[in-house]
């Protein structure tokens, strides 16, 4: 094996664990929004903190690097900003919703993006795909109509976790077609939509309320990590990663958040499923290796 073959493959398993570690790290972000919560930033507030010191520290960040934002391309930074606003809805919804049902909720992406390239754009897309659309409407049945109801989300939890899935496939077909940005003006790009949505929602929507903020070091630590740890250090990482990796291996990696998810919820948050919603699940991930083997 050549030098320049044993570098690849170091850059690829590294890459692989890059992504494996974002999935998961991003399966345990309701620890950090449940924490902030429970200090009393409830609602959409503790996300707001959480996402104006990443962007605080950012904007510090592109000034030392002079990295400029302005000549980049608008849809770009649309798609960006909308994938921004995409996962803080998602993190609203985990403190407003069921962990669980939240997560699955956002990973019916495939389903949302194989219908705005097929039928929106009219993208030549594979029969494969429709198999896709199929299999995530009934995880979809499956999961919210565990209860004999009618499968639609019961929670403003939950609507949050299936609107950020919807938002974030609109960003994806947006980076697909004029390319992602460059990491960190990608970053506070990302950042700055997800500060506005956060804005917009603690404004319009009666999600939670604020009470008395019982502040201390534990909460101010828990917001500085979810800032560094996930909103910048793993979107970083992820997107050094993607750019070494095939798409199939980058989606299938990042199916751990799911998994991670599910079950640290239901070990620490008192958080079950039944066997519908179970199944509902494994057809969810199913979909999502469908999506990234097709």
């Amino acid at each position: 094996m050549t030098q320049r073959n044993m570098s690849n493959d170091r850059h690829v398993g590294l890459a692989s664990l890059c992504v494996l570690g974002a999935g998961c790290l991003w399966g345990l972000y309701w620890i950090p929004v449940r924490a902030l919560a429970a200090a009393g930033l409830t609602g959409a507030t503790g996300s707001l903190v959480v996402v104006a010191i990443a962007l605080a520290i950012l904007i510090v960040a592109l000034l030392l690097r002079r990295e400029p934002i302005g000549h980049a391309d608008g849809l770009a930074l649309a798609a960006s900003a909308t994938g921004g606003a995409a996962f803080m809805l998602y993190s609203i919804g985990l403190v407003e919703g069921r962990v669980s049902s939240v997560i699955l909720l956002f990973y019916l992406t495939p389903v949302w993006t194989t219908m705005i390239t097929a039928f929106v754009l009219r993208w030549p897309v594979p029969r494969l795909r429709y198999a896709v659309i199929a299999l995530g409407l009934v995880g979809l049945v499956l999961v919210l109509g565990a209860d004999g109801g009618v499968p639609l989300p019961h929670a403003p939890g939950e609507w949050l976790g299936l609107a950020a899935g919807v938002l974030w496939s609109i960003s994806s077909v947006g980076m697909r077609v004029r390319g992602e940005l460059a990491p960190w003006p990608g970053s506070a790009v990302f950042a700055a939509g997800a500060l506005t949505a956060g804005l917009l929602v603690w404004a319009l929507l009666p999600v939670g309320s604020t009470g008395p903020i019982h502040a201390d070091g534990a909460t101010g630590a828990w917001a500085l990590a979810a800032a560094t740890v996930w909103w910048i250090g793993s979107m970083l990482a992820l997107v050094w990663a993607t750019t070494r990796l095939e798409p199939a291996r980058v989606g299938i990696l990042l199916m751990s958040e799911v998994l991670v998810g599910v079950v640290s919820s239901a070990l620490f948050a008192g958080e079950t499923l039944t066997g519908m919603q179970i199944a509902g699940a494994a057809l969810l991930l199913a979909v999502g290796v469908l999506d990234a083997l097709g």
